[in-house]
């Protein structure tokens, strides 16, 4: 397996295909590289070299029981595009990833960046706060990190199986093996980084990272998604971004990136040739 080890001696797991202009994708919480699958291929046959890596803790990657934060996260990142001597890349980021990516472009800067493309992405920030009265109470992600706690697969499944993928609005067709797949992937990951996890991408707030940066940004939203939700998120990045796109669509779930990968691969495929 390819893998860089970080400063601080985590081994993280990356897939490398292709040759190229490379685009990099940075995955969702609790996820690993495998939740790109259409992503990955997609972008190989237009002649890209498609890069992504399992977070600290997630999939193929160590798992350590410290380091579950942002900074880290970036930290890993850059590791992994250091060790990689990537250039002129564009970084893809979805939801927990979109989160990273920024963190990455503030924390790291743009020089080996070209253009940048955040998913149901979870800047600005998720919690409610006196300063960001839109955002979700606390008491729900300390609800998650409690059902994590008490049965995770039982969690995974009922997160995969609902609001995830809008499996629980009516008229839903729910496909058994995305599910499936969702939770093979959770599982395959460390409970302690799924845990930690929850509080880095509901309570890192990234407002001053998205008013660094002055790469083109594509944001990318639904106004369906209920795991974050759309006002709170999306159009505010766009707003924050110095070269910042919003595409809103309507009725996509969270995980879009999956079930409607033939609409999101064409839209970032534009973005990218633009």
């Amino acid at each position: 397996m390819s893998t860089v080890t970080t400063k601080d001696g985590v081994e993280i797991f990356y897939k490398d295909w292709g040759k190229g202009q490379p685009i990099v994708f940075s995955h969702g919480w609790p996820l690993s590289a495998d939740d790109w699958d259409a992503q990955l291929l997609f972008f190989l046959s237009k002649g890209y070299r498609v890069i992504a890596h399992d977070r600290r803790g997630h999939g193929r990657s160590s798992q350590v029981g410290d380091g579950h934060d942002m900074d880290h996260y970036a930290d890993d990142l850059a590791a992994v595009t250091g060790q990689l001597e990537l250039q002129n890349a564009i970084h893809v980021g979805h939801s927990t990833g979109g989160g990273e990516v920024v963190r990455y472009l503030a924390r790291h800067g743009e020089n080996r960046v070209a253009k940048a493309a955040i998913i149901s992405a979870v800047p600005p920030l998720m919690v409610r706060t006196d300063a960001n009265p839109g955002g979700l109470p606390k008491e729900v992600f300390d609800d998650f990190q409690a059902q994590l706690a008490t049965n995770r697969s039982e969690f995974y499944r009922a997160v995969a199986a609902g609001p995830f993928y809008n499996y629980n609005r009516p008229g839903a067709k729910p496909s058994e093996a995305i599910i499936q797949n969702w939770w093979r992937q959770g599982m395959m990951g460390g409970a302690k980084a799924h845990y930690d996890g929850i509080v880095a991408f509901s309570q890192t707030d990234f407002t001053a990272d998205l008013g660094k940066i002055t790469i083109p940004v594509l944001v990318m939203h639904s106004e369906d998604d209920q795991i974050v939700p759309y006002a709170d998120a999306g159009p505010l990045s766009a707003r924050l971004l110095k070269n910042g796109t919003l595409k809103t669509y309507k009725g996509f779930p969270h995980g879009m990136p999956t079930t409607q990968a033939q609409t999101i691969n064409a839209d970032l495929l534009a973005f990218i040739e633009s």
